[in-house]
């Protein structure tokens, strides 16, 4: 048997470089998550490096700190061997550890592999060593020395991809350290060598303790570079992250600044600690004002308790907290704000804060107030103007009647006269015609005192024969159409859709009105209405005409309120192609417009062949011609 014992400073070199390479690595291995596939390779390869060598280079200087009286020399390809055996071991169990996917259960995997790569590191570079003797070993203490890494690597894993400070990463880091010595130690304890001579030389064994104290210094002086070169990479990108932490901060704030919001934090339990700059600046509340549920002192005291109540109730569910209330600004008055609040998760699902937002709205709520009042008003105009029109329609009506038995009067005055059955069927005609025109006002006017009852306007769906209901209104033009040597023809398969019947008659009227208005006098005037089926069950109707066209500058704007194109010569205030353009999107549809100056114009409509029973809008309810 072979006296030994240890160099005491060489140990604690080995355990410092232990302890060293265990925190460089666990370090670069805990941002691996989270990188991008670069960067994630370049942490995990810088990783197993930091770890492998430095368990390579501890466990030699280990096997350097014992003193067996023995000359040793080691055997390069083994040595070389041990090493890639710690590198690869200790890449290959943080690369499984730290997958995107990985659960706390793996390090149950992750932490045998390193455990067990540092036990085959440990024994390999035991049988690199070449000494003039027996070298044997105890199975007992050698399973003992392979439990202890397994153990401590795997407790080291799961403390360091788990939430951690920095306090706990350097525990993790000492505790994979000391399995890593424990392990060396105690496989070194296992070891009994046994001289083939009786002993060495004195001055040989002095000789060769003072080489292996410079050998040693050498190999932890290499590693102490290498690892400092990790923890200064580490160090830069850490700085990295805090500087784009701290922009996106600075973005975050700017944003909340931009609309005119207020950022606040809470703790778990939904009470304002800490320091709150904005609340403070809002409110004008010091910090021991605001603290706890103190904020509620600056809310309206009509708000206050709704707010807290449903604070409470959000903090209890853990949901997304949305509310509205007034708040007293530092200036004394009172300010309306919609308030958003998220609770911040830590890993574990529980509520590490809540952060949330004061958006001031004030102006908004005021604009609100003024279009309500403003609305009420149209509303209260509308219904006296539509109780209004009744009177002159009433008296349309009556002369209608007069007519009639003006008719009669003439058809027995006549009698059996040649002209007398002409004069009967024009009349006729033009009474028929004054007819449908008081049915289709008493419509309007029905329409326009619901909407000012509602507020709104409903769209009751029903089936429409495309062919009758566009014949009727050309035919109620065509007393116009004559007049300027025109023609309308609609087409005599158009199809059936279900739609509201006075919006669809109000599109309709507008264009053939429109078309009517602005065709050519110094040619045949003609308007032709035909449709055609078009993709997801919708039909494209089309109103063409040969008319002056409309200039290509003019195309983007023509469907704007209040504003005409082309030459004023005809009335109209520019209301009408906006109020179609509204009641086609009311009805799910889309109009668009082809025309050249000169050439005609074609207004195409698309609608769904079917449509809901009920559609609400808030569109114009009344029909007026314009371009």
């Amino acid at each position: 048997m072979v006296p030994t014992g240890y160099n005491p400073a060489l140990v604690a070199l080995s355990i410092a470089i232990a302890v060293f390479a265990a925190y460089t690595a666990l370090d670069l291995g805990g941002r691996v998550r989270g990188a991008t596939a670069t960067a994630r390779l370049a942490w995990l390869t810088g990783a197993a490096l930091a770890m492998g060598g430095g368990i390579w280079s501890m466990h030699f200087v280990g096997m350097l700190a014992f003193e067996m009286g023995l000359p040793a020399t080691y055997h390069l390809g083994l040595t070389v061997l041990s090493l890639a055996i710690a590198v690869g071991f200790t890449g290959t169990a943080l690369a499984y550890v730290a997958r995107a996917q990985a659960r706390d259960r793996d390090v149950l995997v992750a932490g045998p592999v390193m455990g067990l790569g540092v036990a085959a590191m440990h024994y390999t570079g035991m049988a690199a060593m070449q000494v003039h003797g027996n070298l044997a070993f105890s199975p007992s203490i050698v399973a003992l020395s392979v439990a202890i890494a397994v153990s401590a690597a795997t407790a080291a894993l799961w403390l360091t991809f788990r939430p951690s400070n920095p306090w706990q990463k350097l525990g993790a880091a000492c505790l994979m350290g000391a399995a890593v010595a424990g392990m060396h130690y105690t496989g070194m304890a296992a070891a009994t060598i046994t001289a083939e001579e009786g002993g060495a030389h004195a001055a040989h064994i002095a000789a060769t303790s003072m080489d292996q104290q410079n050998l040693a210094l050498a190999v932890a002086g290499a590693t102490f570079v290498i690892l400092f070169l990790a923890i200064l990479a580490s160090s830069i990108d850490q700085q990295r992250i805090g500087g784009e932490l701290q922009a996106s901060e600075e973005r975050f704030r700017a944003a909340v600044r931009a609309v005119r919001g207020v950022l606040w934090t809470n703790d778990p339990q939904g009470r304002m600690t800490g320091e709150q700059p904005g609340w403070a600046a809002l409110t004008g509340q010091t910090r021991a004002e605001y603290e706890g549920y103190g904020w509620a002192e600056a809310v309206h005291p009509d708000d206050r308790q709704a707010s807290i109540d449903e604070w409470n109730r959000t903090v209890a569910a853990r949901r997304t907290f949305v509310h509205e209330h007034r708040v007293r600004a530092g200036d004394g008055t009172w300010r309306h704000f919609a308030i958003r609040a998220v609770p911040v998760l830590d890993a574990h699902g529980a509520i590490r804060e809540w952060v949330g937002v004061h958006t001031d709205i004030t102006e908004q709520r005021e604009v609100e107030g003024e279009l309500r009042e403003s609305n009420e008003e149209i509303q209260r105009y509308a219904y006296i103007v539509s109780h209004d029109l009744r009177a002159p329609l009433v008296n349309v009506m009556g002369f209608t009647s007069e007519l009639e038995a003006t008719r009669a009067d003439v058809r027995d005055a006549l009698g059996d006269h040649p002209q007398a059955e002409r004069i009967d069927a024009d009349m006729a005609e033009a009474l028929g015609f004054i007819g449908a025109a008081i049915t289709k006002m008493e419509g309007l006017i029905a329409a326009i005192l619901k909407l000012s009852r509602e507020g709104r306007r409903r769209f009751d769906a029903e089936t429409l024969d495309m062919t009758a209901l566009l014949q009727g209104i050309a035919d109620a033009q065509r007393h116009q159409a004559e007049r300027r040597g025109a023609r309308v023809t609609v087409s005599p398969d158009l199809p059936v859709i279900t739609a509201d019947r006075l919006a669809v008659e109000q599109i309709f009227a507008n264009l053939i009105d429109n078309a009517l208005k602005y065709l050519d006098p110094a040619r045949p005037g003609r308007i032709e209405v035909s449709a055609k089926p078009a993709p997801g069950k919708r039909v494209r109707f089309a109103v063409s005409d040969n008319g002056r066209g409309i200039a290509e500058k003019d195309h983007a704007r023509v469907f704007e309120l209040f504003r005409r194109s082309g030459q004023q010569d005809q009335p109209g205030d520019g209301i009408g192609l906006a109020h179609v353009k509204a009641l086609v999107r009311a009805l799910d549809g889309r109009i668009e417009l082809a025309s050249k100056l000169g050439d005609g114009t074609t207004f195409t409509v698309t609608l769904p062949r079917g449509a809901a029973t009920a559609v609400e809008t808030a569109t114009a309810p009344v029909r007026l011609a314009a371009e």
